[in-house]
């Protein structure tokens, strides 16, 4: 493992500030900035070096109101407006945000940590829902049909869910904004929007992106904060709101579900996720390597569909821990903006220490760490990239997500040793299978309890494909046709037989 610089030699000061001082640090309701009803803010810091980045208005539990009045009073007229109209507002701000594709990527690379190349990779993904469900919104398809024995006529039509509530992640700023706000738009729902505190500031530039390609003041609503619960509290009891969609960890999951209860919202629920990557005694190891590598390190493993758990035949586990752990060992650990590196920092000091002591843990559980394994020394929260070998199948490690760039392998004897182990587990998210039998690919994933199955592939996410899972790890879908479903609900009307009498 090769660490760099901590001060960036690819992106200068200059461009930096002056991205920075383009961003709103405002609320945004009903189409205006504005500051905190009293006065608050808070810091939002570059993960890489701990430094400020800026300063952002904190909204409060009156702000949060404001804002859902302000969908609430836009709802009516947007759910109206032709689904032509809401696809061209979608495909512009598709347009606009590929071109300003390098200010996203720097900005999600500033407050997040992500290599540059990779904070590219994630404007592109995250572009592509805005494309999709710009689609997507003309064909939001009813039927009208004749009923069984002939007598009446059955029309049923999708109408927009109403007012929403969408809190996003830290981990992918821009994707989990638009995987939300462009189906929503797409189905004629206005918004509040509460991302992140620890990276809202890519939101904060989608939003304005957002008017930019026109769409109307209200319809969607950004309210950062540092209080979490003083945003979804109030809203979550007023009865005008009528969805959450929320991605996050599934014990917050689980009280946002108990909360939306009180008023039996339409929730969608994207949670925690314990990723099984599953080696048989027949895969290509060197295309298994590469797949581990992708599913592993994706936003330094800092993702629910990142690969948690590699359980790998016995016959194979030595060849492949021996060139797995090469690859590992030969990234390069620094400043996203540098362009040499392929490992940034860990979100913030917390998760850095939450990782080393899996790590710990799992080493004096009898594990063996074959590359890294330790915090790498100096400003930022940088964890090396880590491979442990030999790891218990009772090792915490394996029952958790690791969130960090450490991949822990166990080994497995049988077909059905893989599945029971890849079933070890409350979630139910992602799931990785390699092997050259494909009815072994299909046996295994008709057997796991999984809402998503990569075969032979460590990159499965796709704007087109229904994106959840399933067990603790949530419910509903994202993405896909599915996606535009969860803003919409079904209207039955019956109609007397226009040939009778």
């Amino acid at each position: 493992m090769t660490v760099t610089s901590a001060l960036p030699p690819a992106v200068s000061a200059e461009r930096e500030a002056s991205l920075l001082a383009s961003v709103p640090t405002g609320l945004l309701i009903d189409g205006e900035w504005v500051g905190a009803s009293d006065g608050g803010t808070f810091d939002v810091h570059d993960p890489a070096t701990g430094e400020v980045l800026a300063t952002l208005a904190s909204a409060t539990s009156a702000d949060a109101v404001a804002a859902l009045d302000a969908a609430d009073a836009a709802q009516a007229s947007w759910a109206r407006t032709a689904p032509r109209v809401r696809a061209e507002i979608l495909r512009r701000a598709f347009d606009l945000v590929t071109e300003r594709a390098e200010d996203f990527a720097l900005l999600m690379t500033l407050e997040m940590g992500k290599p540059l190349a990779e904070a590219r990779g994630e404007v592109t993904y995250g572009a592509e829902f805005l494309r999709w469900f710009a689609e997507e919104t003309v064909r939001d398809y009813g039927r009208y049909l004749t009923t069984p024995e002939g007598k009446n006529k059955i029309l049923v039509q999708h109408k927009p869910v109403g007012p929403c509530l969408l809190i996003t992640p830290w981990n992918f700023p821009l994707a989990m904004a638009t995987r939300k706000v462009a189906p929503a738009i797409a189905a004629g729902c206005t918004m509040v929007l509460k991302p992140a505190k620890l990276t809202p500031l890519t939101a904060q530039y989608f939003a304005q992106t957002m008017l930019d390609a026109g769409l109307p003041a209200g319809v969607l609503n950004v309210v950062a904060s540092s209080s979490a619960s003083g945003i979804s509290g109030p809203l979550l009891k007023d009865s005008r709101l009528r969805k959450v969609s929320f991605t996050g960890s599934t014990p917050v999951g689980k009280r946002l579900m108990a909360d939306a209860a009180q008023n039996v919202l339409r929730t969608s629920m994207e949670l925690g996720g314990n990723a099984p990557f599953i080696v048989f005694e027949d895969a290509d190891l060197d295309a298994a390597v590469d797949g581990a590598m992708a599913a592993k390190m994706r936003n330094m493993g800092e993702a629910c569909t990142a690969a948690n758990r590699f359980l790998v035949h016995e016959t194979v586990a030595a060849e492949f821990t021996t060139k797995f752990a090469k690859a590992m060992a030969s990234l390069t650990t620094g400043h996203g903006t540098d362009p040499d590196t392929k490992v940034g920092p860990l979100i913030d000091a917390g998760a850095r220490d939450d990782v080393h002591a899996l790590v710990t843990a799992a080493i004096d559980a009898g594990a063996t760490a074959v590359t890294g394994g330790a915090p790498v020394d100096g400003p930022g929260y940088f964890y090396q990239p880590t491979v442990l070998a030999n790891v218990p199948n009772n090792a915490a490690i394996l029952g958790q997500e690791i969130f960090g760039p450490v991949a822990p392998i166990t080994t497995f004897t049988t077909e059905q040793d893989a599945i029971a182990l890849a079933n070890n587990t409350e979630y139910g998210l992602a799931s990785y299978l390699y092997s050259k039998d494909f009815n072994r690919l299909l046996r295994v994933a008709e057997q796991i309890e999984f809402g998503m199955v990569g075969f032979n592939a460590g990159i499965i996410s796709n704007a087109a494909a229904p994106f959840g899972g399933v067990k603790q790890s949530g419910l509903g879908r994202e993405g896909g046709s599915e996606g535009i479903t969860e803003y919409t609900t079904t209207q039955y009307i019956g109609i007397a037989d226009p040939h009778a009498g």
